[in-house]
């Protein structure tokens, strides 16, 4: 009885395998059109094949951590777990807006929806104890992400409504939403060891290492202090095309400092090999130490070709001080960054204008076509919104633009608050007062030029500053007025923007969803950004949803340099080509000396 039950199992997988509709396996995946590079590609375009090997990368990162489990929302996670220890069955070329090869997987297979699809893993793919990674792992892997990891696991791996393993190196998925990402997002999942999981507690923090099978183990670990990753020598693919030229030394090292002048000072040290400065008065003034001057610290800026970081000071729509639209347009009028920019930043910075500054994504200038107006239906939007001609307010510079207050103190009025003996009020007497919750001086700095300015108008600001770990829970918890603020989006947008602003995420706790969007409109243009099939489809939704959540006034936005600003000692080498989103450490290696 039990052959006859196998017997009719396989006959059955059989036939459903011979009735799907597929094309050809192939070894990558664009998420419109088709993958730049060929089968027979030697490495990513921004990787030197030839880069010597060895030695140690020592990077500096602000805060603490307390975790080593990076999935979950409890516990703050140390840096690097998912880059250098973990891998997913495809992985990402940064040369291109969203394709992806093989990396686990060999090849991916997809019906023409997308509806099914199917991975074929690499029989020599190993995790770090030796183990092979099989189907059951990739099973195991979606769901306790799903069930036990963080909110962006949940949103993504729920649309999948089947899976089906014929073989120990072949899985099969299908989804029911229509999402032509999806593939994708479950092809960058990050692969878990069915094996090392068995008798453990997934979704509790822990400091106990973890396996994956990617390039590099756990090292030395001192909680809220340093973190080591070693190169593993059995790495199973070590030869693939596209790892060759990453992961060239043998050891990446972060270290842990309480703020940003500790670090950038590690840095004049030598204790630090590269950096990434954000601050541009530190930049211009700051870059002028000995080994600067002798060549041996090298400084540049590395151009950036995707959407600068849409960043700001982010309303909390759920308090409802912040509630009316017409109170944070007042608020966003308020803030003089022509006088911050001159006065805080050696005019380093230009504005940024919406989520996709700076690229074709931005609908800044643009009026809606009419694809657009297809995305955005029946939803009412304001004319100088529609037609492309609004813009952010900008002040005299003086740190008291009367014209501009006096507009914001009008619009204040309209939607109820008025300035009386006790400052702003509402028609209760109540008095316009909020708390900005910060961590560091560099957001300190903003923070009070805003408090200087709104105080002109009456509004009360308190300044509050957290440690990391406390701002990481209250980001999590929602538990903030006002928060600064930073999304990086990409040229491919996609299923990432329902946990950035999808309305679930205004009650849902641990998404990025900071100011409680939500916006059905919004919602919708997501959902068409995500079923698009060309590309002209695709930036008609990614306009639509740039246009509504500008014109929502859910941020007071910031700025941004139009590059990085980055120094690294001279004996750490970079290739001359850098990856779309800008400099990309996992490419350095070591000079030798």
């Amino acid at each position: 009885m039990k052959k006859i039950r196998t017997l009719s199992l396989t006959v059955a997988l059989a036939a459903l395998f011979c009735t799907q509709s597929f094309a050809e396996p192939k070894f990558g995946i664009a998420m419109l059109g088709e993958p730049a590079l060929k089968s027979d590609f030697k490495s990513l375009p921004y990787a030197n094949p030839d880069a010597p090997q060895g030695g140690v990368l020592k990077q500096a990162v602000t805060g603490t951590f307390d975790s080593l489990n990076p999935f979950i929302v409890k516990g703050s996670a140390a840096t690097g777990i998912r880059t250098f220890v973990f891998e997913s069955l495809l992985g990402r070329n940064w040369a291109e807006p969203f394709s992806l090869y093989g990396l686990l997987a060999e090849t991916i297979d997809t019906s023409d929806d997308r509806q099914t699809f199917t991975f074929k893993l690499r029989p020599e793919a190993k995790f770090s104890d030796g183990s092979p990674v099989t189907s059951a792992d990739i099973v195991f892997s979606l769901e306790t992400l799903r069930d036990k990891g963080r909110p962006n696991f949940k949103n993504n791996f729920s649309k999948i409504t089947k899976m089906e393993t014929p073989d120990e190196h072949t899985i099969t998925f299908t989804q029911d939403k229509g999402d032509r990402e999806l593939p994708m997002i479950i092809g960058l999942m990050p692969i878990l060891s069915k094996k090392s999981w068995e008798g453990k507690t997934f979704d509790e923090s822990s400091l106990n290492p973890i396996i994956g099978s990617g390039p590099y183990v756990f090292g030395d670990v001192k909680p809220g202090e340093q973190i080591t990753y070693k190169k593993n020598p059995d790495y199973w693919g070590k030869n693939l095309p596209i790892n060759k030229g990453l992961w060239n030394f043998d050891t990446f090292r972060f270290d842990y400092y309480k703020d940003a002048n500790a670090a950038f000072e590690a840095f004049k040290k030598g204790d630090v090999d590269v950096r990434t400065e954000g601050d541009p008065v530190r930049w211009t003034t700051g870059y002028k130490f000995p080994a600067v001057e002798e060549g041996k610290v090298l400084i540049e800026k590395i151009d950036q070709h995707s959407p600068a970081p849409a960043s700001g000071f982010a309303f909390n729509t759920r308090h409802k001080i912040f509630e009316d639209a017409r109170v944070r347009e007042a608020l966003i009028m308020a803030f003089d960054f022509e006088w911050a920019n001159a006065n805080l930043f050696g005019n380093a910075y230009a504005r940024t204008y919406g989520y996709y500054s700076g690229s074709e994504l931005s609908s800044k200038g643009k009026a809606a076509d009419a694809a657009e107006l297809a995305v955005l239906g029946t939803n009412t939007l304001r004319a100088d919104f529609l037609d492309g001609s609004y813009n952010l307010p900008v002040s005299d510079g003086s740190g008291r633009d009367r014209k501009l207050l006096k507009k914001a103190v009008d619009l204040l009025a309209s939607a109820g608050w008025k300035i009386g003996d006790q400052g702003l009020v509402n028609a209760a007497g109540e008095p316009f007062a909020f708390t900005i919750s910060i961590q560091n001086p560099d957001q300190e700095k903003i923070a009070l030029h805003y408090q200087r300015t709104l105080q002109q108008i009456g509004v009360k600001v308190e300044i509050r500053t957290v440690d990391p770990a406390q701002f990481t829970a209250l980001q999590k918890t929602y538990d903030y007025d006002m928060i600064p603020v930073t999304w990086f989006n990409s040229l491919s947008p996609g299923n990432e923007q329902t946990l950035y602003f999808g309305s679930y995420g205004k009650t849902t706790e641990g998404t990025r969803n900071y100011p409680g969007i939500a916006d059905p409109a919004v919602d919708h243009a997501i959902e068409a950004m995500l079923k698009s099939k060309t590309r002209e489809e695709f930036v008609a939704a990614v306009h639509a949803e740039d246009r509504l959540l500008v014109a929502g006034s859910y941020i007071i936005p910031f700025y941004d340099a139009g590059g990085q600003w980055v120094a690294r000692w001279s004996y750490i080498g970079r290739p001359d080509q850098q990856p779309l989103p800008g400099f990309e450490t996992t490419t350095l290696w070591h000079n030798p000396q």
